[in-house]
């Protein structure tokens, strides 16, 4: 494609990506794909901060992962910080599919810790693939400080970063198995629990987390 029509392709992903029905924009995402254009990654990016649609917006990360890491790394560093939470979230996301260590850059505290869960379990994810070497005891402090968060899915994404921090992260859970909370000490056992045992899946560690903090209440109160 000459530089020339960059423009109308560009205007014309657009108008498709805009489209009300999501078969639509499905296959203009899979077009795109076969053409992958760095003209199209604005389209892109602002596309993913509202697409509805989560099999649209897995195209578009997929699309985004075969432009260069040197044009689309910088431009999702700054959608990571955007004031909505689906473009946070979504760059983050697509930072982690890439896998490029410049992205590491959007892993802030502010982002490790968002008020939106969505965003932070992103954020939880794309850290564990990001985090560079000799930076995993911190990130699993960072990491710890959110035990107790949210809904079983919320929790079970904090585990499998933890986890997979592998023995960084042993020192910080086993201190949040003391904790006076009783939902940070149950998802720190559970955790811990995950980690031995993976094949018995999280709702079996929750309930074995749930019986030994109990245990250990009786025993301290006899």
């Amino acid at each position: 494609m000459n530089s020339s029509q960059q423009p109308m392709y560009a205007a014309r992903l657009r108008e498709a990506l805009n489209d009300t029905r999501p078969s639509v924009r499905l296959q203009a995402a899979m077009a795109a794909g076969t053409r992958p254009d760095p003209a199209d990654l604005d389209v892109l990016v602002e596309q993913c901060a509202v697409e509805p649609e989560f099999f649209v917006r897995d195209m578009l990360t997929w699309l985004l992962t075969r432009l260069p890491a040197s044009l689309t790394v910088p431009r999702l560093l700054t959608e990571a910080g955007s004031t909505a939470a689906q473009a946070r979230s979504q760059a983050l996301h697509t930072l982690s599919k890439i896998g490029d260590p410049r992205g590491w850059a959007a892993i802030t505290p502010a982002r490790l810790r968002d008020s939106d869960d969505d965003v932070a379990r992103s954020a939880w994810r794309a850290a564990a693939i990001l985090v560079p070497p000799g930076n995993e005891p911190a990130l699993a402090d960072e990491l710890v400080a959110q035990l107790g968060r949210g809904d079983r899915d919320v929790q079970l994404s904090l585990t499998r970063a933890l986890v997979a921090l592998a023995d960084a992260a042993a020192p910080a859970l086993r201190e949040a198995t003391a904790h006076p909370d009783p939902r940070v000490r149950t998802h720190a056992l559970a955790t811990e629990r995950f980690r031995e045992d993976p094949d018995a899946g999280f709702d079996l560690a929750v309930a074995e987390a749930l019986r030994l903090d109990a245990l250990a209440s009786v025993a301290s109160e006899s």
